[in-house]
């Protein structure tokens, strides 16, 4: 149940805010975030060492981020099926899409943040949306954006509804961040940084926005990672935790340290 927390504001110093949680089973094994991609010199983000791709790539230099969520919808057969993992990289490195032989993914929600904007691309295995996000808050989780794809119902589905019921006012309340880069994450996130800490929910709690969840057979599903881009003409400041939930977890990916 991964989500996406976007604020476009035209009119900031930052005018994009994208924030991306990934949820995935606690044993599956990654990296943190780099430069893990020789094809792709350019783009920095962690790497998901089962299948080689990432959730959240940035281009310090465009400057660029974009994040991928599963969706919902037709899946393709398994043989045949491409790793969503590489859709972050190439929307990070300013490609769509539409070019890519869409049968063989499952279903996906993208997303291209720039300083100029947000692009939202919805894939359920028969039909790609594209959408230039207005200005303003969104929410993104597998049920897409604001999570109008409630067709499916169950557990997973009202948890979905009752994390957005949780969260989507407290982040419209909170004073909207400007981050720029240099000092610690708390400073340069404000408001927004408790929330993005879990809002003071337990983790087993249906709302949860950092979910811990146990399946059994020592199977345990949730939250692994977060990680922020602040997007301004100028450059990106980008901050990775994973750990979440822990205020001291939280480090700016800085230039010296990626070699942005």
């Amino acid at each position: 149940m991964c989500t996406a927390i976007i604020h476009v504001d035209p009119a900031s110093p930052v005018p994009v805010l994208l924030a991306g949680v990934r949820d995935e089973f606690t044993g599956r094994p990654w990296e943190p975030p780099g430069r893990h991609w020789p094809d792709r010199p350019r783009l920095v983000g962690g790497r998901d060492l089962r299948a080689g791709g990432t959730w959240f790539a940035v281009d310090p230099a465009a400057p660029r981020a974009a994040c991928v969520l599963n969706g919902r919808g037709a899946l393709p057969p398994e043989a045949a099926r491409i790793s969503r993992g590489g859709l972050p990289l190439l929307a990070a490195a300013g490609d769509g899409p539409r070019a890519l032989d869409l049968p063989r993914y499952e279903p996906f929600h993208l997303v291209a943040a720039d300083p100029g904007g947000v692009t939202l691309w919805s894939w359920n295995g028969l039909d790609l949306r594209e959408r230039v996000l207005a200005p303003g808050l969104h929410m993104i989780v597998n049920a897409g954006l604001e999570g109008e794809e409630t067709a499916e119902g169950g557990a997973e589905e009202a948890s979905m509804a009752a994390r957005l019921a949780f969260f989507r006012p407290r982040f419209a309340a909170a004073a909207r961040p400007v981050p720029r880069p240099g000092g610690p994450t708390a400073a340069a996130w404000g408001g927004w940084l408790p929330l993005l800490d879990g809002g003071g929910l337990a983790r087993t709690d249906a709302r949860a926005l950092l979910p811990l969840v146990d399946l059994g057979d020592g199977r345990l599903w949730g939250t692994g990672s977060v990680s922020l881009a602040a997007l301004a003409p100028d450059g990106v400041r980008y901050d990775f935790t994973g750990t979440p939930g822990d205020p001291a977890g939280w480090t700016e990916v800085r230039r010296a340290d990626s070699e942005c």
